[in-house]
């Protein structure tokens, strides 16, 4: 097959819905010859901030010189973004040549009587395949969608696994509480396999039980107040309130501390207090208090690594990270109007949103350009992000999944006067640099799906102010 023909036969396993269970990815992958019981594996869920920590681990990893692979979804701009080494994405005809391969095996699986795999599920069984045949150092796996349920969690044996946080996101698949939803992300902790956290309240307790049931290490990733650990449960659930926190096992701490007045719009410097050692004045060139976390986070994983013998020098983890690069969250486009594209396309995304504005762009008048799909707490994500807005643009997200996207409409004009409905994207941004003054902060957020076609007519902007300069 040719690419595009190869991108219509997997988008036509869509059809096939979101199909829970492990035994159609298991016989795939035994066909293939297991791949995956052959590769070195970080597993990283999560509900916001897996991304950002995948690229950070394996920017670490390539840093210190190991071919490193990443697994990761969805893709802002290309099918191709989703497998990498070394920050390479595959190429179109490798991807072509792969369902290629797998085509004969799906129809024969069919055949067969077993259910035909899911899209997502064929995507995996790629990732392994194409990875072990790169024969890379480590993959990096970012999982899709909840955790045990998740096609990634064929993985039986993780060198770390790591749950960022749990918040209030995919609930029709997941569980309608926090606790329903972290019992399912915590399918990936594996017996005596390190697990690294940043959760906090009822998901923290979850994920404590199952690492004290499994035998798991858990280490966690806490930030510094007043030179204690804080266990501030603002910084990755949402609540306000401290907890109390008695796992019953014993547990090591990652701690971070932001650098006094150590940001501006290319990035931030922190100091992460390891299982190992102080690393001081580490920068990132991402935004966000979140991308702190997330940031310890990739700390504790690179050490449980070097703990289990890898050699990764402390001069690799700061060039890796200095090198990270994860473009649509909090990113900056463009300068006059400031530009800035962030994928919260859910509450607590939203939240790290509203506040990296308040740190970053005080006293900034703010064009809100938001996108939602209609499975999302769009009314709390309007609560959050409208208030901070002299104007509202709402627009509809390239997916079947967008529903009544002019719903959005009416909660933002709950809390601004200048609301307008565009459903074109390149329209609606459009309008919104019309409408905002040199001075001003265009917010381009929402769905990844609405974010990407933004940012595509945003680069070629870019692109075409560098050609006539």
């Amino acid at each position: 097959m040719q690419y595009d023909e190869a991108m219509t036969y997997l988008q036509n396993l869509t059809k096939f819905g979101i199909n829970f269970g492990l035994g159609r990815i298991k016989e795939l992958l035994r066909r293939l010859g297991d791949p995956q019981k052959k590769l070195k594996v970080v597993h990283i869920g999560g509900t916001n901030g897996k991304g950002s920590t995948t690229a950070m681990v394996a920017s670490v990893l390539t840093a210190a010189g190991y071919r490193t692979g990443t697994f990761t979804s969805p893709h802002l701009h290309s099918y191709t973004e989703r497998y990498q080494i070394d920050g390479v994405q595959i190429s179109a005809e490798r991807v072509a040549s792969l369902i290629s391969q797998l085509k004969p095996h799906l129809e024969a699986m069919v055949a067969q009587g077993f259910e035909h795999p899911t899209e997502f599920e064929v995507s995996t069984a790629m990732a392994f395949k194409y990875f072990y045949e790169e024969g890379v150092d480590f993959l990096i796996l970012e999982v899709g969608l909840g955790g045990a349920i998740d096609s990634t969690n064929v993985v039986e044996r993780p060198l770390v696994t790591v749950i960022t946080n749990v918040a209030m996101d995919h609930m029709d698949y997941l569980g309608q509480t926090i606790r329903e939803i972290a019992t399912v992300k915590a399918g990936i902790i594996k017996p005596g396999v390190p697990l690294v956290t940043a959760c906090r309240g009822e998901a923290l307790e979850v994920v404590a039980q199952f690492c004290r049931e499994k035998g798991s290490p858990m280490v966690l990733v806490d930030r510094v107040t007043g030179g204690t650990s804080s266990m501030d449960p603002a910084i990755a659930s949402g609540e306000e309130t401290a907890v109390e926190f008695n796992p019953g096992i014993s547990y090591r701490t990652v701690l971070w501390e932001a650098a006094a007045g150590g940001f501006d719009q290319g990035g931030q410097y922190l100091t992460v207090h390891g299982l190992r050692r102080t690393y001081r004045d580490l920068f990132i060139p991402l935004l966000g208090r979140h991308q702190q976390v997330n940031t310890a986070g990739a700390v504790a994983v690179v050490e449980l690594l070097v703990e289990q013998g890898f050699a990764i020098p402390e001069e690799a983890l700061y060039r890796g990270l200095a090198a990270v690069r994860w473009p649509a969250r909090l990113e900056i486009v463009l300068s006059r109007p400031l530009v800035l594209l962030d994928g919260a396309h859910n509450y607590d995304g939203a939240r790290s949103l509203a506040r990296a504005l308040d740190d970053y762009l005080p006293g900034k008048e703010v064009v809100l350009v938001i996108g939602m799909l209609g499975d999302k707490e769009r009314g709390r994500v309007v609560a959050e992000l409208a208030p901070r807005a002299r104007a509202v643009v709402v627009t509809r997200p390239n997916s079947p999944r967008a529903g009544d996207w002019r719903r959005l409409a009416e909660e933002a004009q709950k809390y601004v006067p200048k609301v307008y409905t565009i459903e074109s994207v390149p329209e609606a941004v459009e309008h919104a640099l019309s409408m905002a003054r040199p001075g001003d902060v265009v917010c381009i957020t929402g769905s990844l799906y609405m974010v990407a076609e933004a940012r595509e007519v945003l680069m070629a902007k870019v692109n075409m102010m560098a050609s006539t300069e």
